[in-house]
This record gives C-alpha cells, sequence and structure tokens, in this order.
C-alpha cells in the first residue's frame, strides 16, 4: 500500500471518482462529506466500484467514510477537496481548527481565485497550522457518479497544472503531489491556473445558451457535442478571447481554449466547435437535467464574476462574460455579482498587478514607499 494518507473533501461526481480511483491504486483513502446519509452505503460497502471508458473496472477499498471532518483529515498528508466552488468558504471555515503542520490542501479546482478567497477565510478564522494551499488548473477527470456507491471516469486529462499559494511553496506540494497524480505539473502561480479556467468558458455559456433544450428533454442530449453547434461555439470563443486578455493584462500568457483541448485531451481543431468535437472525452456526457445546476450557480458566481471584476479593474473590455452573468442572474433571479467571489473576498481590493504579483508570488504585499 502508498503510505501517503488522503482525504477527499465532497463526495459528488468528482470526490467519488477521485476517491475510488486512488484507493483502487492502494492509497489509504477517507472520505469526508458533511451529510453522512450521501456516503452511508459506501461506509457499509467499504468502497466503491469504479469503472472506465475504456471498459476495465476496479474496486476503491475506502478506509473510512465519515461526516466527522476531525476525523476525516486528522493525520492526512494530502487532503483533496472536491466540492463546487461555491462551498469553498465553508470547506476552509470548517477545516481551520482541524488543519496540522505539514498537510497540503488541493483545491480540484480552485476555479477563479478559490486559494485566494480559501487563503482569506483561513485567516479569519485564525489558523495557525503551516499548510500548503494549492488550486488545480480544473479537474483531472471528466467522471459522474453512476449509483450510490458506483462512479465512471469517461477521460483522464493528460496534463494539468497546479500552484501554490504563495508560489514559492508548489514544488514543495509537486514533490508530494506528483507521487499521487503524475498528471500534476508546474504553473507559475494562482493567477495562471485561475486565469486557465476552462469551465468559466464551457460550463455557462453552453448551459445559458441550451436553457430551452435543457428544459424540455431534462438533458436528455450531448451536452459537448449536441449543445455546441457553430454559433453557440462563436459565443465561447468570444468568451474565451476575453479571459485571454484579461489574463494578458494581468501579467498571465493564458491558453487558448482550443490549445488547452490540444494539451488536455489531444483533441484538435482549426476552431473551437472542430476541437471540442474532436475530443472523446467529452463523448457520453448528458447535458444537466435542469438549468438550476452548478454550471450556472458555481460558474458565473465563482468563475465569472471575479473574472470580470478583473477585467473592469484593469480596463479589459468583458462584455461577453458580462452578458452571460446577466443572463444567468435574470434566469435564477439571483443576484450574483453580489454574492460571487469578489476582490475583496480575495484579499485583492485596491490592489495594483504587481501588488496581486507579489501577493500570488510570496504572500507578502510591498509596503508603500
Amino acid at each position: 500500500m502508498n503510505d501517503i494518507q488522503i482525504t477527499v473533501i465532497g463526495a459528488g461526481h468528482g470526490g467519488k471518482a477521485m476517491a475510488a480511483e486512488l484507493a483502487a491504486r492502494d492509497f489509504p483513502v477517507r472520505l469526508y462529506n458533511r451529510t453522512f446519509s450521501h456516503i452511508e452505503t459506501i461506509a457499509e460497502r467499504g468502497g466503491i466500484a469504479l469503472s472506465f471508458w475504456d471498459g476495465h473496472t476496479a474496486f476503491g477499498e475506502i478506509q473510512v467514510a465519515t461526516s466527522n471532518l476531525a476525523q476525516a483529515v486528522d493525520g492526512s498528508r494530502v487532503i483533496m477537496v472536491v466540492v463546487p466552488a461555491s462551498g469553498h468558504y465553508d470547506v476552509a471555515a470548517a477545516l481551520a481548527p482541524h488543519l496540522q503542520d505539514g498537510q497540503i490542501i488541493v483545491l480540484n479546482p480552485g476555479r477563479t481565485g478559490g486559494a485566494l478567497e480559501f487563503r482569506q477565510v483561513l485567516r479569519k478564522h485564525q489558523c495557525a497550522a503551516d499548510v500548503i494551499l494549492a488550486e488545480a488548473e480544473t479537474f483531472l477527470f471528466a467522471s459522474r457518479s453512476t449509483g450510490p456507491t458506483e462512479a465512471h471516469i469517461f477521460r483522464c486529462k493528460n496534463s494539468l497544472p497546479l500552484a501554490a499559494l504563495p508560489a514559492c511553496r508548489t514544488q514543495d506540494a509537486l514533490a508530494i503531489l506528483k507521487q499521487i497524480y503524475p498528471q500534476f505539473t508546474f504553473a507559475r502561480n494562482v493567477l495562471y491556473t485561475s486565469l486557465n479556467n476552462m469551465g468559466a468558458v464551457f460550463h455557462p455559456a453552453l448551459t445559458l445558451l441550451n436553457a430551452g433544450w435543457i428544459e424540455c428533454s431534462q438533458g436528455d442530449f450531448e451536452f459537448y457535442i449536441d449543445g455546441v453547434t457553430p454559433a453557440v461555439a462563436r459565443v465561447l470563443e468570444r468568451v474565451d478571447r476575453e479571459r485571454v486578455t484579461v489574463a494578458t493584462a494581468m501579467g498571465i500568457r493564458a491558453q487558448s481554449a482550443t490549445d488547452w483541448l490540444a494539451r488536455a485531451y489531444s483533441a484538435h481543431g482549426a476552431t473551437l466547435h472542430e476541437a471540442i468535437h474532436a475530443n472523446p472525452g467529452y463523448k457520453g456526457i448528458n447535458a444537466p437535467a435542469t438549468v438550476q445546476h452548478r454550471y450556472i450557480f458555481e460558474d458565473v458566481p465563482y468563475s465569472l464574476v471575479p473574472m470580470a471584476a478583473f477585467g473592469r479593474r484593469f480596463g479589459v473590455d468583458v462584455r461577453g462574460i458580462e452578458t452571460l452573468i446577466d443572463m444567468a442572474c435574470i434566469i435564477h433571479g439571483t443576484d450574483y455579482r453580489h454574492r460571487g467571489r469578489t476582490l475583496e473576498r480575495m484579499g485583492l481590493e485596491g490592489l495594483s498587478i504587481e501588488e496581486i504579483t507579489q501577493l500570488v508570488e510570496t504572500a507578502v504585499i510591498p509596503e508603500p514607499y
């Protein structure tokens, strides 16, 4: 058995798949979910049955499945947070009194500014433990929960950039994390992982522009294949250009969505429409059954809202992103700009680009002259 004790926080589509996959490779895994009834059958069975895109299966034996957070994280070397970004605040607040020196916390993923907000919450709750906080650019798997004790992985990404906050600790994190997932690669800092957030490009626009079809069919169509028509792809390309421009304004060289698909999935195309349709990892993934879905209530306030805030702060035209935020607010009857991840919540209010860069690189903001 591998000797790196891992705790997976969250037992949704991603958390169940990650816990099962790690356990199937003989890592000691504890699975935490705040609602025990959601994992009770996993505790009773002792693990999760996992199937893969190539037809093979495995069983991941879970050491402990619990709703007791202190029990879940005590002595763990790595804590994998696999919950929607809307839950990051609550997870950070709950973890603060239980963390121990030397632990590594990974947000899978951070969306936009996840590690920055998480750090602020730990500080607010006076966490004194010397931990390494990191965020992944996206989630390693395309996966779904297929039953109470079952999960399926549609595809695994070829590589996945990861950065610690501050960036001077990224190599320390990777020294341990690459033993778990060799796909993790070095990213310059959390601005890079946050602004290469592809969920911001794909999820909200696809859901909003297919809202009628989703409500009519309860999601009975292939989300990335049927849902990405040439017209929809042009909206995705507009949002993607704005994201890349925001990143450039902040000193980050971001990948385009087409370049990302080539790196992550070896899916190539002259246009984004072609590249998405060339990705075998997207085949078989159905659309959400409802527009009341995390692709809006997570990705709009925790991906698009902070991205738009960066754009406004540093003079970038983000009208395409703002339009999607407006549509989401109307459809859900919610002010996502108020509820979302603001510059203040990330600890960046009033900071210059130079100060933000210094903060993510060293965790220290230089004193004014």
